[in-house]
């Protein structure tokens, strides 16, 4: 045998070898359990909680899993039933490529519910080091139990008995560990840091809150803001509300920014911009619904299937009401506040790009068309959600480069670029709204506040997007303006005054806007509280609170924020307390 055929043959060998290895149903009774482990883990880096309770979190499921593999000789149909299992695995392996840190929440569930389809496939493109690294993890032991299945290769007994018996005392150390943690560390929860255990106690959380909202409309049949107007009805008065999506404060010229973002609306008069804005919640799905009622963090959870949207209080003082929107339906609590309009119209259904310029046109129409002397609109926003060069038009491609939307840090410069264009872009469209109240030249407003704000890989931990566990100070930081129209200023002057006097006072959008409104339009309600609104002389800031993942309002600064947050929003002038 030749020297070139001797190791064609090592390499052969090896090759078989590390074959036969790969398919030894003795080797995968030890090496899945270890695979199911990785977000396990990963959770013990990533997350503050005390040094038992993260061991906790990798000794009992390890156990657990041991004994799942023992359970049966036949392995493979195994490892293929813990196909529930490596799912969770991979959400939560992909979740630490997107935020870093914490478990799969129940928003995370709720979110895949209400995103749309498009904006999966959008955001799953740009996530593909994830997808191949849970790829990596997890194909090979699906193909393993199914080649096993199939050639019938299962455990020896006495393999079995060895693996169940360690089994058996790792889940009992597990236990143990459990018990001591519970007893002697204060706050520990099993149902929210051992994985998967929390992660499956949130999956029956979100379904319960979806069935919950399915029955929206019974529960709050009864809910009245028992509504009175001080006006006269013979007053033309128009009142619009945008709703921005995703849009920071960080990245607002009107604010401090030192891009031109806002060319149009910093040369605006009558025009107030809030600068100490927080949102309650950083994903959309909640704040909308507060956005749009009297609902706040600490009082979301138990009210939001029983009440109605501000547009209930409208419509029964006979303004003529319409929610025009740019997103599609997702059968969420955004769908049913705002299909309390009189005129529903999700624009973004005949499909096309999502503009927000799109939206402009239907409200002329609803002005021109009304048969009320008395309007109020409101226009749900696509804004800036990613992917930032699909939210404006090639022509509004004034900061570049900003093709490479890849979702990487290398990248960020490119994607700052596309979404700052996506501020300049709705900087024209809000000032193409304003334009089209004040050529009505009667007493009109338009208030435009974002849901919530993003994180484009701004400092070390690299946290990109919204809606994560753990807020961050860009999530929670909005934007916030008020125009009012000369007529508006001169029949109501004192609500001017005290909206430039209030401008620099802390604000929380989810807790004001509804007052703010209220009060804009005159409106008396046993919900509305003068010291929310920005409008009244009265205004007082609140205490900065947030709505955690389990509906629980906290205070801000028990929220999870981290220290480098809290220093970004102090050299805002920003208070978390």
């Amino acid at each position: 045998m030749s020297f070139k055929d001797s190791i064609n043959y090592i390499k052969q060998l090896k090759y078989k070898q590390v074959a036969a290895l790969m398919l030894n149903p003795h080797v995968w009774m030890w090496v899945f359990p270890l695979l199911l482990i990785i977000p396990n883990v990963g959770l013990c880096i990533t997350e503050f909680n005390s040094l038992m309770a993260k061991l906790t979190n990798i000794v009992l499921p390890f156990g657990v899993y041991l004994l799942l593999m023992t359970w049966s000789r036949k392995v493979g149909r195994t490892m293929l039933l813990c196909l529930p299992i490596m799912i969770l695995s991979a959400f939560q392996i992909v979740l630490f490529f997107l935020f870093g840190q914490s478990i799969i929440a129940i928003d995370m569930f709720m979110n895949v519910v209400t995103t749309n389809p498009a904006e999966a496939t959008e955001l799953l493109g740009n996530l593909k080091v994830a997808i191949l690294t849970v790829c990596a993890f997890y194909l090979p032991p699906i193909c393993v139990g199914v080649y096993m299945v199939i050639k019938k290769r299962r455990l020896s007994e006495p393999a079995r008995e060895k693996g169940r018996k360690a089994g058996v005392f790792i889940t009992v150390i597990g236990l143990v560990m459990m018990l001591f943690t519970w007893v002697f560390v204060d706050g520990f929860k099993p149902t929210r840091e051992i994985f998967p255990y929390n992660v499956m106690s949130n999956v029956c959380t979100a379904v319960s809150r979806v069935y919950e909202s399915m029955n929206y409309h019974k529960t709050s049949a009864s809910f009245s803001y028992t509504p009175m107007m001080t006006r006269e009805k013979e007053l033309v008065e128009i009142y619009v509300v945008i709703l921005g999506e995703t849009s920071r404060a960080a990245n607002w010229q009107l604010l401090g920014y030192d891009r031109e973002t806002n060319p149009r609306l910093s040369g605006r008069s009558n025009l107030v911009a809030f600068d100490k804005v927080l949102s309650e919640i950083n994903t959309t799905h909640k704040s909308v619904p507060m956005l749009l009622s009297y609902l706040t963090s600490e009082n979301f959870g138990d009210s939001v299937a029983h009440t109605r949207s501000v547009f209930s209080a409208f419509n029964d003082l006979g303004y003529q009401t319409a929610f025009i929107s740019n997103q599609r339906r997702n059968h969420s609590y955004i769908d049913f506040y705002g299909s309390e309009a009189r005129t529903v119209n999700f624009i973004s259904d005949r499909g096309g790009p999502q503009l927000d310029m799109n939206l402009v046109e239907p409200l002329k129409k609803i002005i021109a068309t009304s048969p009320s002397h008395k309007i109020f609109v409101v226009l749900h926003a696509y804004g800036s959600h990613f992917e930032y060069r699909k939210r404006y038009t090639p022509d509004m491609a004034y900061f570049t480069p900003e093709h490479n939307s890849q979702a990487s840090a290398d990248n960020r410069q490119e994607l700052i670029n596309a979404y700052d264009n996506t501020i300049r872009y709705t900087d024209m469209f809000i000032n193409e709204v304003i334009k089209t109240l004040e050529e009505t030249g009667e007493v009109a407003s338009v208030i435009y506040v974002s849901d919530h704000g993003e994180d484009i890989f701004d400092d070390e931990r690299k946290r990109f997007l919204h809606s994560s566990p753990v807020p961050t100070a860009n999530q929670i930081h909005v934007p916030m303006l008020v125009w009012t129209s000369d007529k508006f200023n001169e029949m109501f002057p004192e609500r001017t005054a005290a909206l430039k006097a209030n401008k620099s006072k802390d604000v929380s959008s989810s807790i004001s806007l509804f007052h703010t409104v209220i009060d804009m339009a005159g409106i008396k309600t046993p919900f509305y509280d003068n010291s929310k609104s920005l409008m009244s002389p009265g205004y007082s800031s609140p205490r900065r609170r947030y709505l955690n993942d389990y509906n629980e309002s906290v205070e801000l600064i028990n929220s999870g924020l981290w220290n480098i947050d809290i220093d970004v929003l102090g050299r805002r002038g920003i208070s978390v307390d």
